[in-house]
């Protein structure tokens, strides 16, 4: 198979899964409530969880850096411009995936609450920070086309600390709530 052709199959697998994570997000956000029981439980799910966003991440970025550099966009005068600029580009990207991932989280506690948002984003940052570092390393080495396997092992090493992190502080706010 040629490297267009691998790459138009990259871009359908990326299609499909894209829809397949739609029903794992689905199922995710339905089951958050009971798993944080169990911390072993939630940490696994929540991880597990996190390396599915960020694996469909690392896809759609090499799909993007394959269609640039095999020529799909000759016509584009801006195709490079993510590309040159990937640092600025993943952290623009994790700050949007951040701020998204706030509201999805604040909208499962019965709303988003305009007054509250501070609360929550001082609740959130240092999971978030943790998880957006996450993000920023997957963007940066994918569009750099410097992404190798130890790094993508050491990206899912610091999703597996944002979970024990994330689960740990629920319970800790579960328990802070209840008493």
């Amino acid at each position: 198979m040629d490297e267009k052709t691998s790459t138009v199959v990259l871009g359908l697998v990326f299609l499909i899964l894209l829809t397949l994570s739609y029903v794992e997000n689905v199922f995710f956000f339905n089951s958050v409530g009971g798993i944080f029981h169990n911390y072993l439980l939630g940490v696994g799910i929540l991880f597990i969880h996190n390396v599915l966003v960020v694996s469909l991440i690392l896809l759609g970025m090499t799909f993007y850096v394959n269609l640039v550099f095999l020529g799909f966009f000759k016509q584009e005068k801006y195709a490079h411009v993510v590309i040159d600029h990937s640092k600025i580009f993943a952290f623009v990207f994790t700050i949007m995936i951040f701020f998204l991932s706030v509201l999805r989280g604040s909208s499962l506690l019965g709303g988003v609450s305009i007054e509250a948002l501070p609360l929550i984003l001082l609740v959130s940052a240092p999971i978030g920070i943790v998880e957006g570092y996450g993000i920023y390393l997957t963007i940066e080495k994918t569009l750099s086309r410097t992404m190798s396997t130890r790094a993508l092992a050491y990206v899912y090493c610091i999703f597996l600390v944002a979970a024990v992190m994330e689960v740990g502080f629920i319970n800790i706010l579960v328990k802070a709530t209840t008493n």
